[in-house]
């Protein structure tokens, strides 16, 4: 115990001596205090992009403190909560960012795989009927989430119960991709 803290002294005291903050080595920078701050927007979509969903989250929660709760930092709160698994949160999100942009494809997309994920398959094949119009079928992503969605539904309708796995594949700054498992 004694020695936890005489280290954290030391470090301390050399934290405090060193002249400035180097940009090299293997440690994060430390606080530009005249610097400008990056948007918690871009660095929330970056967080996504590293597979770091928790942070994410507080990046987009900065976001919203910054530019309030428009229809893109709720739909990154709601992909950030897509990817931890909050499929309850990450719905209601989103459905709350289409709400204030009703012709973003990647928000219906994102809501039709939360749908997937909740077995709601014949809504989820509805949203992504709506983000493939309004992305007038240019994304490979949502056409194919459409089309999986369609097999889906019409595999509920015309055979029992089976089981398939599926794995989420995240696509793109907030596109994310349905894919089967191979079995």
């Amino acid at each position: 115990m004694i020695r936890a803290g005489a280290t954290l002294a030391l470090v301390t005291a050399l934290a405090a001596c060193s002249p400035g903050v180097s940009h090299e080595g293997p440690y994060a920078p430390g606080v530009a205090r005249n610097g400008e701050t990056v948007d918690g927007l871009l660095v929330g979509h970056r967080l996504m992009d590293a597979g770091e969903h928790e942070l994410a989250l507080d990046a987009y929660s900065r976001a919203a403190l910054q530019h309030g709760m428009t229809a893109d930092v709720l739909a990154g709160l709601g992909s950030a909560n897509l990817g931890l698994g909050r499929l309850g949160t990450a719905e209601r999100l989103l459905r709350d960012a289409i709400e204030k942009d009703a012709d973003s494809p990647e928000i219906w997309n994102n809501l039709g795989v939360v749908l997937m994920e909740k077995g709601e398959i014949n809504e989820a094949a509805q949203v992504f009927r709506r983000a493939y119009g309004f992305d007038n079928g240019a994304s490979d992503a949502i056409r194919d989430n459409l089309r999986l969605a369609l097999a889906k539904s019409e595999e509920n309708y015309y055979a029992g119960v089976q089981e398939q796995d599926y794995k989420l594949v995240r696509r793109g700054s907030s596109d994310y991709l349905i894919r089967r498992i191979p079995g």
